[in-house]
């Protein structure tokens, strides 16, 4: 007797598509790839081939546009890349991690460690001093 593996399905991204939709998802496709949204929270996904899905940073929409989580070092901001910027409050943090976790479980991805304490940020901006790096003469150069 000769015991065989089962293969692993392989998913197209239509596919994949039509099981966000059936999660609760509105997908609407763009010029860049194709919108994913969700209460007020949306992401950008793009298919790399063979069914992989490549995916955006997960972010609070504001407009039409993905905000994104920063950390300033004193605050978490939603910053787009217009250039809009607003604080990030509780509500905005618990959805954009249900987000995230709900979207990767139905793509099929995987969900790292750290995506799965919390809520992780795109840039971080600690230093709040202008141009501390660029004076002259340096303590180094003397």
């Amino acid at each position: 007797m000769f015991f065989r593996n089962a293969k692993a399905k392989q998913w197209t991204f239509d596919e994949r598509l039509s099981d966000l939709t059936k999660a609760g998802f509105s997908v609407s496709r763009d010029s860049g790839g194709v919108l994913v949204t969700r209460g007020g929270f949306g992401a950008n996904i793009t298919d790399k081939g063979n069914g992989d899905v490549a995916l955006g940073k997960a972010g609070v929409m504001v407009g039409k546009e993905i905000g994104v989580l920063t950390s300033g070092g004193y605050q978490m901001l939603i910053r787009t890349s217009s250039g809009v910027e607003l604080p990030a409050q509780a509500t905005h943090l618990k959805g954009l991690h249900a987000f995230n976790e709900d979207l990767r479980e139905a793509l099929g991805l995987t969900c790292l460690y750290n995506q799965a304490l919390g809520t992780t940020s795109q840039a971080h901006m600690y230093d709040r001093v202008v141009d501390r790096d660029h004076q002259h003469p340096r303590p180094w150069e003397k």
